[in-house]
């Protein structure tokens, strides 16, 4: 799969920008039983030029984005994320954002949240929106068969793809079908609905871009439902690292991503030569550490994700979903 185009994400310098514009441009990992994110056409930015303009004013002018972000930089990427879309659903031309983070109550329990209630410009229909972004690594060994999605795990182990998917689908996206949930958009609808106490029309959506990084050393098939065109990595232990290397051309370059800067690939001047990236990655390695994930760009324009971990990983595997 091919990265996002270039010639509109690389016109962004400013690195929320850049993130924002990953965001519109990167695809969903899964095609599940719902609709997907909003197009760029009910964003209005459905050409090209027309998204390169909206993009300039933001690199010139970034004070309304840097507002909105916040300091979810500082915290979960899920939460970031989370921020770059409630900008772009307030921002973009077709949208208008009603309401993020919509805590819905039973008595004095939370049953959960909406993250993004949105509707389109000249239509009253609000949408909830879910959104999650996610960075998995294939086990060629693990539960289920091979396209299972319990076999594809977070860095740090502690959730599947499998898991994730099953959340949303039973419980984030279908939270709207309760009374409290109608009720909370009700009064978010008002004074559109007052006197009526009919359930408010609802369209549900998700958005849940993100990378499937594939074992260096094994095949492995894409899990169910992935999505044709979803962004690729390849994931290898430290110990293979040399080997690895060796199969790179010498001028290569490449750069330690950090979060939340995980969306979009740096640009080429912040790329470092491969020995210096090497020696960071050698230091952090040193004793066990956490997974990194890194860029190598082998020619110019040819990009590569890698998720490197140590040899002990994984050292823990989530347990697949119970059947609904």
């Amino acid at each position: 799969m091919n990265p996002p185009p270039l010639d509109l994400l690389d016109r962004c310098h400013d690195p929320l920008v850049r993130d924002l514009a990953w965001v519109l441009l990167a695809p969903d990992l899964l095609d599940m039983p719902w609709p997907g994110r909003p197009t760029r056409a009910e964003l209005g930015l459905a050409d090209d030029t027309t998204l390169a303009g909206w993009l300039d004013a933001l690199e010139a002018d970034p004070e309304a984005l840097v507002r909105r972000i916040g300091e979810s930089l500082m915290g979960r990427m899920g939460l970031y994320h989370e921020c770059l879309w409630q900008f772009l659903l307030e921002s973009a031309p077709g949208t208008r954002l009603l309401a993020h983070n919509l805590r819905i109550h039973r008595d004095k329990v939370t049953l959960g949240e909406l993250d993004l209630l949105y509707r389109h410009r000249g239509d009253p229909t609000p949408v909830h929106l879910e959104v999650a972004i996610k960075f998995y690594l294939g086990l060629p060994e693990g539960p289920g068969a091979p396209s299972d999605q319990a076999r594809w795990i977070g860095p740090g182990g502690a959730d599947s793809l499998a898991t994730k998917r099953e959340h949303l689908h039973l419980h984030q996206l279908r939270l709207t079908e309760t009374v409290e949930a109608r009720e909370a958009i009700r009064a978010l609808m008002l004074p559109d609905m007052s006197g009526t106490r009919r359930a408010p029309a609802l369209h549900r959506r998700l958005a849940m871009p993100g990378v499937l990084f594939y074992p260096w050393h094994a095949p492995l098939p894409p899990p169910r439902e992935a999505t044709v065109d979803h962004l690729r990595g390849t994931w290898l232990f430290w110990g293979d690292w040399r080997r690895f290397r060796d199969g790179l051309p010498r001028d290569s370059h490449g750069a330690w991503l950090r979060k939340p800067h995980w969306l979009a690939l740096p640009r080429r001047g912040d790329l470092l030569p491969l020995r210096e990236l090497e020696a960071q990655l050698a230091q952090h390695f040193g004793r066990p550490g956490p997974p990194v994930q890194i860029v190598l760009e082998r020619t110019a324009g040819s990009r590569q994700r890698l998720f490197l971990v140590d040899d002990g990983w994984p050292r823990q595997i989530p347990l697949p979903p119970k059947p609904p």
